[in-house]
């Protein structure tokens, strides 16, 4: 196959999402303007779910290890499983978001969740320093717009100025370190910068690199002390898109941070900083959700947490920790689908998020109480859930690598504890659900579309068998690379 049949190959599943976000803006715009907000939402988010289901099926059926420009974009095993769980990721948090009435602009709406699915493909499958920038600016601004698009809200606006500036510096600090890195061994190949770097002498220059790559890299992650933005933005942003920045964005930046971990690794420094950023964020993401009443700002503070558990595999480097990392990162983030979209339904019938809100849900509707029950002790890492199983793969990868014989069980240890203390505040969250009585105020029974209540329960039940039959996830993604 020629170069650009290649290429054509790679890009087909981004292809059909762009084409898919402008047949869903002529549609909404063109033929249902005058229907009602529910019906336009409903029929956008179908159209953007179909639209990210043809790609996964188009991806799916044309699967191998091509690589073009040079290399500077993949697709191999990884780099699919990562797209993969990236497009169902999309495609659950429309379908959940039908019901959402933050905004009047649905068609708009549903074809930047599409844009910024798009910067999250080409991130996973970039090689390259300047494509790895492009795609990370395009995720960054469909994000940035997504975050305001609640436009009579004044928090929905302030998260996403929050959003905004700091991504803006840390798209700066990024942009320098690959400059820098660029200036030391000629090329924006990670393939060849790893070369450069095993061989280069250390020299001052190469460590600020580093750390402004990791920096950059840092706050797409929500990695302490890059995290100012992330409480913020997920308490503000309307809650499909603080559920899709939680998860499919995730995905994304940990599977991009796998491969400049494969280039920068030779050099030392990076993992020493990425430890640094690890034990920073196990201990602030958890210590500060013990405190927290809002459980959209728990969710956030869980996620600095989790950001940490995920930097102990990629800086361990080793087959099995770099898929540790990409399972944990794929499972963290259809559980953290599911908590929102439960945070959804009660944030829609109660007008908050606050802990009191979750009042007696288990009386007002047990299904959907069970639904969170599942997620949030999979978030914790309580066997049988995935999230147990994902958490031990993580932790024994760490200690079977060389780490283990300088920082590495100091690391697990206070990654350990920190899970530990984790699952005292997810309890938090489910004793108000199961044991504290519901306000007087609220009604006896949530109004809970029927989709959205299925959709939940799958996502719980996939959470179960995945902990029960991880093979499953290990037959899926059995390369890194």
């Amino acid at each position: 196959m020629s170069t650009y049949g290649n290429l054509l190959a790679i890009l087909w599943p981004e292809s059909i999402l762009e084409i898919a976000s402008l047949a869903i803006l002529v549609v909404d715009l063109g033929f249902m303007r005058r229907a009602s907000s529910a019906a336009r939402m409903s029929v956008a988010s179908a159209l953007g779910s179909l639209g990210a289901l043809t790609a996964l099926l188009w991806l799916l059926m044309h699967t191998g290890n091509i690589a073009v420009m040079g290399g500077a974009l993949v697709t191999n095993s990884s780099v699919v499983a990562a797209q993969v769980g990236i497009m169902i990721l999309t495609a659950l948090v429309l379908l959940l978001g039908v019901s959402t009435r933050f905004t009047r602009n649905p068609g708009e709406y549903v074809a930047l969740v599409l844009l910024a699915t798009t910067g999250m493909l080409l991130v996973a499958a970039s090689r390259d320093l300047l494509i790895i920038f492009v795609a990370l600016e395009l995720l960054s601004l469909s994000l940035y717009v997504l975050s305001a698009f609640s436009k009579h809200s004044a928090a929905s606006s302030e998260a996403a100025l929050k959003y905004y500036l700091f991504g803006g510096m840390s798209a700066a600090f990024m942009l320098f370190g690959f400059s820098y890195l660029y200036g030391i061994t000629g090329t924006t190949s990670l393939q060849a910068i790893a070369a450069s770097l095993t061989s280069a002498s250390l020299a001052p220059i190469t460590l600020v690199a580093l750390v402004l790559v990791a920096a950059g890299l840092g706050f797409k992650v929500a990695a302490a002390p890059f995290h100012i933005w992330a409480p913020d933005t997920y308490l503000g942003a309307p809650t499909p898109v603080a559920a899709l920045i939680a998860s499919g964005s995730k995905v994304a930046s940990f599977a991009v941070l796998i491969a400049v971990t494969a280039a920068l690794a030779p050099a030392w420094g990076w993992t020493e900083t990425l430890l640094w950023m690890a034990g920073a964020s196990i201990v602030l993401g958890n210590l500060a959700a013990l405190v927290q009443s809002s459980v959209r700002r728990i969710l956030a503070y869980s996620a600095i947490a989790h950001a940490g558990y995920m930097l102990l595999g990629i800086a361990a480097h080793t087959f099995a920790s770099d898929q540790a990392v990409l399972l944990y990162a794929l499972t963290y983030a259809l559980t953290t689908v599911g908590a929102f979209g439960v945070v959804a339904i009660v944030e829609r019938d109660a007008g908050s998020d606050r802990l009191d809100a979750f009042a007696g849900l288990s009386a007002r509707s047990p299904l959907l109480a069970a639904t969170l029950l599942v997620f949030l002790l999979s978030l914790a890492g309580i066997p049988p859930l995935v999230g147990f199983w994902v958490k031990f793969q993580m932790f024994a990868s760490v200690l079977r690598s060389p780490l283990a014989a300088s920082w590495g069980i100091g690391m697990v240890t206070l990654a350990i504890a920190g899970s530990a203390v984790s699952l005292y505040y997810y309890l938090q969250v489910l004793k108000c659900a199961w044991v504290t009585p519901g306000s007087s105020r609220l009604a006896v029974r949530l109004a809970i579309q029927p989709r959205e209540l299925l959709l939940l329960v799958l996502i719980a039940i996939a959470v179960i068998l995945l902990g029960i039959f991880p093979g499953w996830l290990l037959q899926w993604i059995p390369v890194v690379g």
